[in-house]
C-alpha cells in the first residue's frame, strides 16, 4: 500500500497511530508524493508483480488531500506501464468526509474500490473520530456514505472496535447495515505501550472483542448470510474449506504488506513504519528488489518461525496462525513470549463459529448456497430459546 501524503490528515482521530509518524520526517516540509517518485512507484511496482491481476491501495493520513489530479495521474501511468493482459485495480481508504460528486464520478469510472470508516452511530464513532478543532465527523462520513451510493460506487466500511462500541456489537453491525451498507470489517484497536503487557485504556478487551465478533456472527448467520459480507467470516469460511488465509493476518507467514511512503521509503509492514523496519528507497533500487531483500523474506518467515508451541498446539491453529505480530506481546500460559494479545478473543470466537462453518462448508462442497444453512440456524436458536424458558407452575386448586 502507498500513503501519498504520509501522515496529514484532515481528521484528528484520538487512537490514530500513523497521526504520529510525522516525527519520522522532522525535516520534510511536504509529505505530498512528487510525480517523480509517483512514475517510479507504479511502474516498479507493476514490473515486480509475478501475475497479471495488479491491486494498487492508497491509504493515509487522508489520501483524497492528494486532490483528484494527483488520482487522475496515477491512472495515466497504470495505462502506461501495464503489459497486455494485465488488469488493475485500485482501493481508496478514506475517511470519506471530503467525498463529492466529482470524486465519485472519478472513483465510479475507473471502478476504485472504496473503504469508509465508520465506527458505528453518532454517539459511538464521534467518541474517538473527530476534526481539528474536536467537532464530530460523523454526519460528513454518512454524506460520503451517500455520494458513493448515488454514483454506485463499490465501497465497504471499515469499523474500528474500541472500548466503547465494543458493548454494543448488535446495534453498530445493524446501523451499519441500516446505511444499505452490504461490505463491512472490523478492525480492533490494541494500543500497546511500554516492555510489558499494557495497553491504552481505549483498546478493545481481548475477550471483548471475541464475544463482538461471536455476537455479530449470531445475527448474520440467521438472517444476512448471502446477503451482508463480513470480512472475517469471509477469511474464517476459507481456512474451512481447506484453504490458506487470504488475509494477512491470519496467514502462515506475514510481509506481503509493505507500506510506502510519500518519499519512496518501503517498510515492511503499515503496522511496521519505524526506522528498523526501513526497507529500502524505491528511488535507489527496485521494488521487486525490496521485496525479495533476505531483510524482508526474515520479516515475513519471522511470524511463523517464532509461534510459541502453545499456538502451535492450538486447535483453531489452521486459522489464526498467531494473528498479526504487532500483538504478540504477552506471555503463554506456560511463560513463553510472543502470545497475541487477542488470543483469548481469537479462540473464542473461531470455536464458536466452528459448527455453522462445517455447514456452511459442507453446503459449498455439495453445490448449495452457503445461504441455505440459514433455516438450520434458526430452528436451533429458537429450539434454544425454547429450552431456556422456565416452565410455568400449575396453580393448585383452592
Amino acid at each position: 500500500m502507498t500513503k501519498p501524503i504520509g501522515p496529514i490528515c484532515n481528521l484528528d482521530c484520538e487512537y490514530c497511530f500513523y497521526l504520529k509518524k510525522e516525527d519520522l520526517y522532522p525535516e520534510t516540509k511536504s509529505f505530498r508524493m512528487t510525480d517523480e517518485v509517483l512514475e517510479n512507484y507504479v511502474r516498479s511496482y507493476i514490473e515486480a508483480q509475478p501475475t497479471n491481476e495488479v491491486v494498487f491501495a492508497f491509504q493515509g493520513g487522508e489520501p483524497t488531500l492528494m486532490g483528484l489530479r494527483f488520482f487522475e495521474k496515477v491512472v495515466a501511468y497504470q495505462k502506461q506501464y501495464k503489459r497486455r493482459g494485465m488488469t488493475i485495480q485500485n482501493t481508496l481508504q478514506t475517511n470519506g468526509t471530503l467525498l463529492n460528486d466529482d470524486w465519485a464520478t472519478f472513483l465510479k469510472k475507473h471502478k476504485f474500490l472504496v473503504g469508509i470508516s465508520l465506527d458505528g452511530p453518532p454517539n459511538l464513532h464521534d467518541k474517538y473520530r473527530f476534526d481539528k478543532q474536536g467537532r464530530p465527523s460523523h454526519q460528513q462520513v454518512v454524506d460520503g456514505i451517500r455520494c458513493l451510493q448515488a454514483h454506485q460506487v463499490d465501497y465497504n466500511i471499515l469499523c474500528v472496535v474500541n472500548e466503547c462500541n465494543v458493548q454494543k456489537p448488535v446495534e453498530v453491525y445493524n446501523y451499519i447495515k441500516s446505511l444499505d451498507v452490504e461490505y463491512m470489517q472490523f478492525i480492533p484497536i490494541v494500543e500497546h505501550f511500554g516492555d510489558g503487557d499494557q495497553v491504552s485504556p481505549r483498546s478493545v478487551g481481548a475477550k471483548q472483542y471475541g464475544q463482538f465478533l461471536s455476537a455479530i456472527f449470531d445475527e448474520w448467520v440467521q438472517k444476512d448470510i448471502g446477503k451482508i459480507f463480513v470480512q472475517i467470516f469471509d477469511i474464517a469460511l476459507e481456512a474451512w474449506l481447506g484453504y490458506n488465509p487470504s488475509l494477512c493476518i491470519f496467514n502462515e507467514t506475514c510481509g506481503s504488506a509493505l507500506a510506502l511512503e510519500h518519499n519512496g521509503d518501503l517498510y515492511s509492514c503499515d503496522h511496521y513504519v519505524e526506522p528498523e523496519y526501513l526497507v529500502g528507497n524505491i528511488n535507489n533500487q527496485t521494488m521487486q528488489e525490496l521485496i525479495e531483500s533476505d531483510f524482508q523474506i526474515k520479516f515475513g518467515n519471522d511470524k511463523k518461525d517464532t509461534l510459541p508451541q502453545y499456538c502451535l498446539d492450538c486447535e483453531v491453529k489452521f486459522m489464526c496462525n498467531g494473528g498479526c505480530p504487532k500483538n504478540r506481546f504477552i506471555k503463554t500460559p506456560d511463560g513463553e513470549d510472543g502470545l497475541n494479545y487477542l488470543c483469548q478473543g481469537y479462540r473464542h470466537f473461531f470455536n464458536h463459529i466452528d459448527q455453522p462453518m462445517k455447514l456452511m462448508a459442507a453446503a459449498l462442497e455439495r453445490g448449495q448456497p452457503a445461504a441455505s444453512i440459514m433455516a438450520v440456524m434458526q430452528k436451533r436458536r429458537a429450539g434454544k430459546n425454547q429450552s431456556t424458558k422456565r416452565p410455568r407452575r400449575k396453580r393448585r386448586r383452592q
